[in-house]
């Protein structure tokens, strides 16, 4: 991204004061919501390492792709808890306009915020 861009996850910071410094090993995810901000942003930024590195290892797949076409163009937080995030992630692709709603659950894992699972139902 470019220096001083708005940051993805619309936290209102710029990118590299925010997601950024995540991504590049500079900081951690002090909350299951800021890690699912700074996922959303490695989505955005094609980030795949980063995404594989903050997804627990019982269910992280063996890769992990953001979307080939995908544009991912606005994230909106809908409800959290402590271990929980609700988010609605928009996105622009070859087939037009579309969105993801999902609630995810979050673990801390060796010290660490990851990723576990999207909550059923």
């Amino acid at each position: 991204m470019e220096p001083g861009a708005d940051c993805p996850c619309a936290s209102g910071l710029n990118y590299a004061d925010c997601c950024g410094r995540l991504h590049a090993g500079l900081a951690e995810a002090a909350t299951a919501e800021q890690l699912m901000r700074s996922r959303y942003s490695a989505f955005a930024v094609g980030d795949t390492a980063y995404l594989e590195d903050t997804w627990h290892p019982s269910t992280r797949p063996a890769s992990v792709e953001p979307g080939e076409g995908l544009i991912w163009i606005g994230l909106q937080i809908v409800d959290f808890s402590d271990d929980q995030v609700e988010f609605v992630a928009r996105f622009r692709g070859p087939a037009g306009r579309g969105f993801v709603r999902e609630r995810s659950q979050f673990v801390q894992h060796a010290g660490r915020w990851l990723y576990l699972a999207p909550v059923e139902g």
